[in-house]
């Protein structure tokens, strides 16, 4: 008899670390909306903080616990997409100067990083974008080592608060240009792979 694999086992569905993750998008998704509802900076900063505190955490624990799985996977990017538009939103509401660069960040983060991000269902043996080095680091790097994750869910808001404390407007400009043509770049390249087109070049997460 074969054994259920673990990247599909069902329990998983209902495992610790997906509990986590619906837990923590409750969390920010609450805090999101009372931001929006009070127009209060502090409330934003909380729950950005809680997102991205919550988006680590679950990672992690499926990781020492050995429950990572395809439904985590894909369930943690839903719902990533879920704070960050709240967030976002209340963030725009709150502070309508922040709307284009927030508008820019929100084309690449839900458009082509969502495609970029499901990607790894392409390649059935890669369990998560967290391994997508196996099929090609470059692209990993850019997008899903610790630093690109970093930077790609923090650093256009950080960006705004520095600019709203300094007057430095062009900054989240800037940086969500940066992080769109990272997406773009990235995007040509995985479409060059599908198509045959460049070899991929598989690596070590380092």
């Amino acid at each position: 008899m074969t054994s259920t694999p673990l990247a599909v086992r069902p329990a998983l569905l209902l495992g610790v670390p997906n509990r986590i993750t619906l837990i923590r998008t409750v969390i920010a998704m609450t805090l999101a909306t009372y931001a929006f509802s009070t127009g209060e900076l502090l409330w934003l900063v909380i729950g950005y903080v809680s997102y991205w505190f919550g988006d680590s955490l679950d990672g992690w624990v499926a990781r020492i616990r050995n429950e990572e799985s395809l439904s985590g996977a894909v369930f943690d990017v839903v719902c990533d997409r879920a704070c960050s538009f709240l967030l976002a939103a209340a963030f725009m509401a709150t502070y309508p100067d922040t709307i284009g660069p927030l508008a820019i960040y929100l084309v690449q983060f839900g458009v082509l990083d969502t495609m970029l991000t499901f990607s790894f269902l392409l390649w059935p043996w890669v369990l998560s974008p967290n391994y997508f080095y196996k099929v090609d680091r470059p692209i990993y790097v850019w997008n899903w080592s610790k630093p690109a994750k970093a930077l790609n869910t923090g650093a256009v808001v950080v960006s705004l608060v520095i600019a709203g404390q300094t007057g430095a407007h062009w900054l989240p400009y800037a940086v969500a240009v940066a992080a769109l043509l990272v997406k773009v770049v990235s995007s040509y390249r995985l479409v060059q792979i599908l198509c045959g087109r460049r070899a991929a070049a598989p690596g070590e997460a380092k």
